[in-house]
């Protein structure tokens, strides 16, 4: 029993020690915060304020979530040099790691909006995507994802787009697009769909011409004209008299 005794203590200090809590996302360096603090006073301030309250020049950025600031920042549609300028996808003005520290930076500013969500391809279904990418997002990017417009506002194509980039757009719903929350896709919905967005890029097209992607409706209709047109020579070349 005393041989017991120290085995005991150690397993009862265990049960009621606290939880050890999950290690936090490291922070950037300092010299690299402090050079998103320069770089955001410097091209964003002039347009969102300097605590990202918004001017008379651009919206306020409190609360937008990370989501939001990585998507307009890695895919280059900020910052812009006008307010009127067309917010469009760009080669990122930034370096990866100054992306991060300024995503850092406006989420000091308020931290209600959506998180930029982890995305593993790993165990994600395409087939399961496609279906969610043509109920959920065709009507405005078109079924192959080529883009479109609806009510006068342009829905960019989607291909290209890095995973976490579409991820990102989603979850944050940059522009006039809806944000969706995990109540509309679930994590695993999201992987799925973001992989079959990836797949748009480089589609296996098995079978033939794949006709620009443009869709079912073109196919039906290139096979009517192309196999009806083609009938209707041979029937004039068998009936042309000799």
């Amino acid at each position: 029993m005393v041989l017991l005794a120290p085995v005991l203590l150690a397993v009862a200090a265990s049960l009621s020690a606290p939880a050890r809590a999950a290690a936090p996302e490291p922070a950037p360096a300092p010299e690299m915060a402090a050079e998103a603090e320069r770089t955001y006073l410097a091209d964003c301030a002039s347009c969102h304020g300097d605590e990202g309250r918004g001017t008379n020049r651009g919206p306020s950025i409190v609360d937008v979530g990370n989501a939001s600031t990585y998507y307009y920042l890695s895919t280059g549609r900020m910052p812009i040099d006008q307010p009127e300028d067309k917010v469009t996808r760009r080669d990122p003005a930034y370096s990866p790691e100054l992306i991060e520290a300024l995503v850092e930076h406006v989420d000091r500013f308020g931290a209600g909006g959506p998180d930029l969500p982890h995305v593993a391809l790993e165990a994600a279904d395409v087939a399961v995507g496609g279906k969610l990418y043509r109920a959920q997002c065709a009507s405005c990017h078109t079924t192959a994802g080529g883009g479109g417009a609806l009510l006068r506002e342009d829905a960019p194509p989607v291909y290209h787009a890095a995973p976490v980039e579409t991820a990102a757009a989603i979850r944050a719903g940059p522009g006039t697009m809806p944000a969706f929350g995990e109540a509309a896709l679930s994590e695993e919905e999201l992987n799925d769909v973001v992989a079959y967005v990836d797949y748009l890029t480089q589609p296996n097209d098995r079978g033939g011409q794949p006709l620009w992607h443009l869709g079912p409706l073109i196919e039906g209709l290139a096979a009517w004209v192309l196999g009806l047109g083609s009938l209707v020579l041979l029937a004039l070349w068998i009936g042309k008299p000799a």
